[in-house]
């Protein structure tokens, strides 16, 4: 069984998909998405109707992320305007073919995935799963949902509990993953750059892909900075 966690989608529902087709998702594989899937891309609509499939299948352990949480926010509140200018005007129009931007044309099925079907994070005996960032000294299940989403340090601290942490949120223009040896970025600013970044996280294995079908793979080795 391979462990491969997918970093921040945003939108980039053609890159996911050729992103999946490179990896060859196998029936055993496990899949972790790190959050923020909505926002600034075009397609957030197809970015979560892709991942409600997949969460079906029984692979997918899918995080949220800032921007979902800004979205379900919205949703509770009615005020839009803040996150419209983090990205959410992108995620609404691709709910709408009017100008019309309204969050009645989100599906409750898309809702429910976002509300219910995520989690804050995720853990398994070797890593971390979070999107942004954790306390150092706190287990993940105690720990504030301001540092989940939106992060603590620059980069994470060593966790107390010694496991590598993959997280996403920091928005790398280099379009590479950034491997400090204890923690790993995979945010590799898709919607920007066009990579989207899956790793195997044991084997250390890359995979990226972009909109218009491009491809490349390498260790995550390749990409260590200490500093």
């Amino acid at each position: 069984m391979r462990i491969l966690a997918i970093g921040d989608i945003h939108g980039c529902a053609i890159a996911l998909d050729h992103l999946l087709s490179v990896v060859q998702i196998q029936p055993e594989d496990q899949i972790i998405t790190l959050g923020d899937y909505v926002d600034h891309g075009l397609d957030s609509k197809g970015a979560i109707e892709r991942l409600i499939t997949l969460y079906e299948t029984g692979q997918l352990i899918a995080l949220r992320g800032n921007h979902e949480q800004m979205m379900l926010n919205c949703r509770h509140d009615g005020k839009i305007s803040g996150w419209l200018q983090m990205g959410g005007k992108a995620t609404l129009s691709s709910y709408s073919t009017s100008e019309q931007l309204n969050l009645l044309n989100v599906p409750d099925s898309h809702w429910n995935f976002l509300a219910n079907k995520c989690v804050n994070w995720y853990e398994t005996d070797n890593h971390l799963f979070v999107h942004a960032d954790a306390d150092p000294n706190l287990p993940l299940a105690e720990q504030p949902e301001i540092i989940l989403f939106w992060g603590l340090n620059d980069r994470p601290l060593p966790h107390f509990s010694g496991k590598t942490i993959v997280y996403g949120h920091q928005s790398l223009e280099s379009g590479l993953p950034l491997n400090i040896g204890y923690a790993i970025c995979i945010d590799t600013l898709a919607y920007e750059t066009g990579w989207l970044t899956c790793l195997d996280v044991e084997n250390g294995t890359v995979w990226q892909a972009n909109q218009i079908g491009e491809t490349r793979k390498f260790s995550i080795d390749q990409c260590l900075n200490a500093k």
